[in-house]
């Protein structure tokens, strides 16, 4: 046996201890298909990115981990966040820091501590930071930890532009992300948050869209984001334009990168906008506060072709035509918005947006205010992904958190829970029936003894697709802040084919 099969058969070998790697049995004669379904398996592996959180001395936030229990998943592993330049070996001004036997960076040659470290799946983690100098964070999580890992960062702003409760969930790297809804308006100071978690250099556009169509950039394309690094991109420095709606596209070259927009606004607070869900004929936008004060729906369709839109309201009772705002035109390659005004009326909803005609795929996000005179805070809500399998939100408290869940098309059963909080409590379930064409903000079931902060996990269990979000609500300085984050499926499964362990590949 020659150097080159036993080379063969020892890499076929590590495959299939791998990766279960085989040959789909293909079909016999009688013409009947033998391969096996693909089975739900959990992710092995998990990676997020928090953007730096605040520029502001007053900040303070909390960063919030978690993963819920599953079965299936592995016996051990570990989640950690890492500053991005502590995780690169570096300082953030480029200069090497001393480093350990294990490589990993410290000032004085020993190793630095994680920002937060996860313990056991099923209880929260939370760390904290203060003020304007912290970095963004890169976190891996595998093994036990992977599957449904969720990471929240929360800040409280007591004063100055963008001041209230600022909230984003930390994203997976990727490579395009739509954001409608950022401004340059006069009051407004939007900022594009790259973060590179890569050991090379990410090259990236950033394109904007206004009510007329592509905005002239000066410095948008080629955008170089170092290794293990974060870059807080600001709007108005890209043109010299300035328009209230925006419409945010971020593509990568080369690598990949996680991506927020940060949005401050001088009178009326601020928050962070999430991507809006992949361009889609319809959309849902879950979970408006029933206290909102006003309502923007700003939408974009990336296309060639204008998009004709219905816009419906799911409210508790059922489906509602905003008077006046029956349908909205999008404009092909322009961001169209429109105001709603006080559209909620003391019920919460969720907005869903069909197409009236044929199907042309759009990216949608709401603008939505609560409170009156100086005392209005802003949150955005972008067009979400169902909760499919599962969806956490975590870094809710004991006051102040609200679950939304609409079931736009068809009436659903959904299971949630309650976790132990993190510093002690127990778990707690219960199950919901959401009727078709409503928005329910339901009784969460607070988990018993709470201390700490808790994560809420939904689950699908029968019925047509829900899709949910979850409102943070805190004041600081007498001034009510609030933070909406949506909840779309955790991509913590995986299918995989069921298959043989068939060598004798190797010896074709």
């Amino acid at each position: 046996m020659n150097r080159t099969t036993l080379s063969l058969i020892a890499g076929g070998t590590a495959l299939a201890a791998v990766t279960g790697f085989a040959a789909l049995t293909t079909p016999d004669a009688s013409g009947a298909n033998t391969a096996k379904a693909a089975a739900e398996l959990p992710v092995e592996r998990t990676s997020l990115l928090c953007p730096a959180p605040s520029t502001s001395d007053l900040a303070e936030t909390t960063y919030t981990s978690f993963t819920p229990v599953i079965k299936g998943a592995g016996s051990d592993g570990k989640a950690e966040l890492q500053s991005a330049a502590q995780e690169s070996g570096h300082t953030a001004g480029g200069k090497d820091k001393k480093t350990d036997d294990a490589g990993r960076a410290g000032k004085t040659g020993k190793a630095d501590k994680p920002v937060l470290e996860a313990k056991e799946p099923g209880t929260p983690v939370t760390g904290d930071a203060s003020g304007a100098d912290s970095p963004a964070l890169i976190g891996t999580a595998d093994g036990k930890f992977a599957p449904g890992w969720t990471v929240q960062e929360t800040t409280e702003v007591a004063a100055g532009t963008g001041r209230g409760l600022q909230g984003v969930n930390c994203t997976a790297p990727d490579t395009e992300f739509w954001f409608p809804g950022a401004s340059m308006a006069a009051d407004r100071t939007d900022y594009v948050h790259l973060t590179n978690p890569d050991d090379s250099a990410a090259v990236v556009d950033i394109e904007l869209y206004g009510k007329d169509g592509a905005l002239e950039t000066t410095v948008g394309e080629g955008i170089t984001v170092q290794p293990h690094s974060g870059e807080p991109v600001l709007l108005s420095t890209l043109t010299s334009e300035k328009q209230d709606n925006v419409t945010v596209h971020v593509s990568v070259r080369s690598g990949r990168v996680g991506a927020s927009v940060q949005a401050l606004d001088d009178k009326l607070g601020g928050d962070w906008l999430a991507a809006s869900a992949d361009p889609a004929g319809s959309l849902v936008l879950p979970g408006i506060p029933k206290d909102a004060t006003s309502v923007r729906l700003v939408a974009f369709t990336p296309g060639d072709a204008d998009a004709d839109l219905k816009v419906r309201l799911a409210s508790p009772s059922g489906p509602i035509t905003p008077a006046g705002n029956e349908t909205l035109h999008v404009k092909a390659g322009m961001t169209s918005a429109v105001d709603l005004g006080d559209i909620m009326r003391g019920e919460t909803g969720s907005l869903v947006l069909t197409p009236t005609d044929r199907s042309v795929p759009v990216v949608a996000a709401l603008r939505v205010v609560r409170g009156k005179g100086a005392k209005q805070e802003t949150a955005f809500i972008p067009a979400s992904r169902p909760v499919g399998t599962r969806a956490t939100a975590v870094d809710n408290r004991a006051k102040g958190t609200t679950l939304s869940v609409t079931a736009p098309f068809r009436t659903a059963e959904i299971k949630v829970t309650a976790s132990a909080g993190s510093d002690g409590g127990t778990a707690a379930t219960k199950t919901y029936t959401i009727k078709s064409g409503t928005t329910q903000d339901v009784e969460v079931p607070v988990p018993s003894g709470l201390k700490g902060t808790y994560a809420l996990t939904v689950e699908s269990v029968s019925g047509g697709p829900v899709y949910a979000s979850r409102t943070l609500a805190a004041t600081t300085e007498g001034v009510s802040g609030f933070t909406v984050q949506t909840l779309p499926d955790d991509r913590g499964m995986v299918a995989v084919p069921e298959a043989d362990e068939d060598l004798s590949v190797l010896q074709k």
